[in-house]
């Protein structure tokens, strides 16, 4: 006899968007919607997940402007979806505009997105830009995982950038925050 809620509908909707169910969570997003319960930023945070996850980025990305007419502000989550699907079509361009966006829009970026983009970085080749990632890890004072600064130092002295590599080596062992035990390859 319990009537469901918004925290009740965005727990459903998370699992089922999140585990590939897009068509049973569209439906449970009609039964909130006919049961007059209003969706928050989580809600659609999981639904643009869902769509991420089908590969239907375009309708995200659509979703994620729908929201600035709703009044409804966008989160670091938000942005997260939207790079996450970028990095799984691999466009490289996309996913540095939208972590553009995301810093213009003062949403701090987390430990997630700096994973997600800079691997991507990485992956693609973009040392200079995982590069200045790095630095903005360490001017914001995201704790992230050695392993993903060590594979931007890696990658630095494998193009031959090392000057560049040294720096992220020194950024991890001098700041005030967390103490990164970072190698450069001739080092090991």
């Amino acid at each position: 006899g319990l009537k469901p809620d918004l925290i009740t509908f965005n727990t459903i909707l998370d699992a089922l968007y999140s585990n590939s169910k897009f068509d049973d969570g569209e439906k449970m997003w009609s039964r909130m919607v006919s049961n007059n319960v209003v969706p928050d930023i989580r809600t659609y945070n999981a639904r643009l997940t869902g769509l991420v996850s089908q590969g239907r980025i375009v309708e995200a990305v659509d979703l994620f402007g729908q929201l600035g007419i709703k009044e409804i502000k966008v989160d670091v989550f938000s942005y997260c979806a939207l790079l996450n699907g970028y990095c799984k079509e691999g466009n490289l361009e996309e996913v540095k505009r939208w972590y553009r966006e995301l810093v213009a829009n003062e949403c701090v970026p987390n430990k997630v997105v700096y994973w997600t983009v800079v691997s991507f970085a990485c992956e693609k080749g973009d040392y200079d830009w995982a590069f200045q990632l790095c630095q903005d890890i360490f001017k914001r004072k995201c704790i992230v995982d050695i392993i993903l600064l060590q594979r931007v130092v890696d990658g630095l002295v494998k193009e031959s950038k090392i000057a560049k590599a040294k720096q992220v080596v020194q950024m991890g062992k001098s700041n005030g925050f967390k103490q990164y035990m970072l190698k450069l390859p001739s080092e090991e």
